[in-house]
């Protein structure tokens, strides 16, 4: 397995219990009607989350995140926010699991009568899955780095298709890798409508040139829960940052860069376009940054936990 996603094997993910609509199944059984929205339409809203140290940190921010994307679609969870938590632990208890754990959330809109987009079609009953699977970065990713190649396939305007939903929908994206792969390409980097850098297809994008650290305006790309922390983190620890519309070529120049995910936390960039970073991996910067951001991460552990 390559990409920004590469994880190791863990034979005691084939065991886990999966929450499903209320009910703990094992893996074989965890399924869905063929009429789900989720499975005909790409109709629902996600999250990833990571239980470390005990803990699931950002949860706030991560439901936060999920309860404004249902809206926007008009999708009604049909539970609260706290009743939403109490599945997650469920799950994790039931599991027995306490690190190294991520969990991805899903909420569809459910079974419909027919198949077509109309979302009055839909019964009236959301399905909800918890998927909890021990899962690591690979090494790999940090001692390597990542190689990027601009993708062709342009990020998109939230009066078009707004990247900040964290929806199902992610053929875009995926077109986007789809495009790259070829080349070798562990991830697609996407410019905006006007060609500026915008993300990556399934991460957020971070360089650094000239010791200040660079980023997105954020007008389109992913609303990622660990983008907003680490630009929380620079502005607090005195690290020079810009939010603007930078080019390919101001990307070219950077001495380091990184993306960010809740899976991966932060990664580092070896390469875009055949540019080589010409910092060790990781840069002294991206280095920082980890540190910090494990520093939040472990804080954020101890309030995560039940």
């Amino acid at each position: 397995m390559a990409g920004s996603q590469e994880y190791a094997n863990d034979p005691r993910n084939e065991r886990v219990l999966i929450y499903l609509n209320g009910a703990l199944v094992p893996r074989s059984e965890a399924k869905v009607s063929i009429f789900d929205a989720g499975f005909v339409l790409g109709d629902g809203v996600w999250e990833g989350l990571r239980l470390h140290r005990g803990g699931l940190v950002f949860l706030e921010q991560h439901l936060d995140r999920l309860y404004w994307g249902a809206k926007e679609i008009a999708l009604d969870i049909g539970l609260s926010q706290d009743e939403i938590k109490a599945a997650l632990w469920r799950t994790l208890d039931a599991n027995e699991m306490s690190d190294g754990v991520h969990l991805r959330l899903m909420v569809t809109r459910g079974p419909k009568k027919t198949v077509n987009q109309d979302p009055r079609n839909a019964i009236g009953e959301p399905t909800i899955v918890i998927v909890a699977e021990y899962k690591l970065p690979s090494p790999r990713l940090i001692q390597q780095g990542l190689k990027l190649v601009t993708s062709s396939i342009r990020c998109t305007p939230a009066h078009m298709f707004d990247m900040r939903l964290n929806s199902h929908s992610r053929l875009n994206l995926i077109r986007a890798l789809v495009e790259v792969i070829d080349q070798g390409a562990d991830e697609a980097l996407m410019l905006d409508p006007d060609g500026f850098v915008s993300s990556c297809n399934a991460t957020n994008f971070f360089f650094v040139r000239d010791g200040v650290l660079c980023t997105s305006t954020g007008e389109f790309c992913f609303n990622g829960v660990t983008r907003a922390n680490v630009i929380a983190l620079a502005r607090t620890s005195g690290i020079e940052l810009q939010l603007g519309n930078f080019s390919l070529d101001d990307v070219y120049a950077a001495q380091e860069a990184f993306v960010t995910g809740t899976f991966g936390g932060l990664t580092p960039v070896r390469s875009i376009d055949g540019h080589a970073m010409p910092s060790a991996l990781p840069g002294p910067l991206t280095r920082r940054m980890c540190e910090l951001y494990e520093r939040l991460k472990d804080a954020e552990a101890l309030k995560g936990r039940q």
